[in-house]
């Protein structure tokens, strides 16, 4: 059965939906209210619907999937290829109506569970940097009136209190209560980091798919749920190298008349995700008790930071394997091309 395309640009309060009428052949360019979107489709056939996978997509794929339309979620770039002039509400969702009818990858729809597990992660993150900034101000203030401490949050905490009483002579109490008062917060920050991990953990005792690829070595907790959350369905990708280009661990291709030239990774993607593969990758590297050959023989040809790359494109490509294939992870296994 042919699926009507229609293309829907997201917003906060109204959605534009661009189609051709079947019956009429009319074009249909409209703004419709989000307390009326779904109530749009309910009576409809069964229609392809294209949209950009931003903010509240996944929310509104799933309502629609229930309804049993097929969406198809597209990258941000993909899509504005199709927008020749002024950027619109109208044009945007008629680029979006001529991007989802477009032989390409669509973003795989995620569940709320994938997505709560996000949100945990996002939240951790803005926990750790505001702890961070945090940290480096409580150093830079100090500094200001001669009190310099060694880097890292340990020896922080052991000058502290030494600081604090040197300083508290000659400099105002509300300055020294105030760091006193940001010095102690940081004990909270950390409180409400453990909470979080400890409910991945939890988490990762539930789900299958998280215990299966923290066996494989540099993939702990936070890879782990990471991953299985953004990867959503590990079928969507072809290959596990589809995976690894789809986070940003190939190198970046330019090249014109046959010449192609490789350059440093893309870095396209999901940045976090990213971020975790090669801390877990350069980590494997520097804590590994027992040298790993492919590794060492890398080491000879490639740069430090090349090799730690390498092994983190391996360990996306093995995720993918782990999940595409529903295997357990298996140490030294070798991959062979069927006959």
């Amino acid at each position: 059965m042919k699926l009507t395309p229609v293309g829907v640009d997201l917003a906060k309060n109204v959605f534009q939906v661009h189609h051709i009428d079947e019956e009429t052949g009319e074009i249909v360019n409209k703004p419709i209210k989000r307390a009326k979107f779904l109530e749009y489709f309910v009576n409809r056939a069964p229609c392809l619907i294209g949209m950009e996978a931003c903010g509240g997509a996944h929310h509104w794929a799933r309502q629609l999937t229930r309804m049993g339309h097929q969406v198809k979620l597209m990258p941000g770039e993909y899509v504005k290829a199709f927008n020749i002039r002024n950027k619109t509400d109208p044009a945007d969702a008629r680029a979006i109506w001529l991007a989802v009818q477009q032989p390409s990858k669509p973003v795989a729809i995620k569940t709320e569970m994938q997505q709560a597990m996000l949100a945990l992660h996002r939240t951790r993150e803005q926990l750790v940097k505001f702890r961070t900034m945090q940290i480096n101000a409580l150093r830079g203030l100090l500094t200001e009136y001669g009190e310099v401490m060694a880097k890292g949050r340990a020896p922080l905490d052991r000058a502290m209190p030494d600081v604090l009483a040197r300083v508290a002579d000659r400099l105002p109490a509300a300055l020294i209560d105030t760091l006193r008062e940001q010095w102690n917060g940081l004990t909270g920050l950390d409180e409400q980091i453990a909470t979080i991990e400890r409910r991945m953990r939890e988490w990762k005792k539930e789900d299958q798919e998280v215990k299966a690829i923290s066996e494989i070595p540099g993939v702990g907790l936070l890879t782990a749920t990471a991953a299985v959350a953004t990867i959503g369905d590990a079928k969507a990708f072809r290959s596990g190298r589809e995976f690894a280009a789809c986070i940003g661990l190939v190198p970046k291709q330019t090249g014109s008349g046959g010449n192609v030239k490789l350059h440093g990774i893309s870095k396209r993607g999901d940045t976090y995700l990213r971020t975790l593969l090669i801390h877990g990758a350069r980590s494997v590297i520097t804590n590994a008790k027992q040298p790993d050959p492919w590794i060492e023989q890398m080491k000879k040809r490639r740069p430090p930071n090349v090799v730690v790359v390498a092994l983190a494109n391996k360990m996306a490509r093995t995720i993918w394997a782990v999940l595409a294939h529903d295997r357990p992870y298996q140490r030294g296994y070798v991959s062979t091309k069927p006959a």
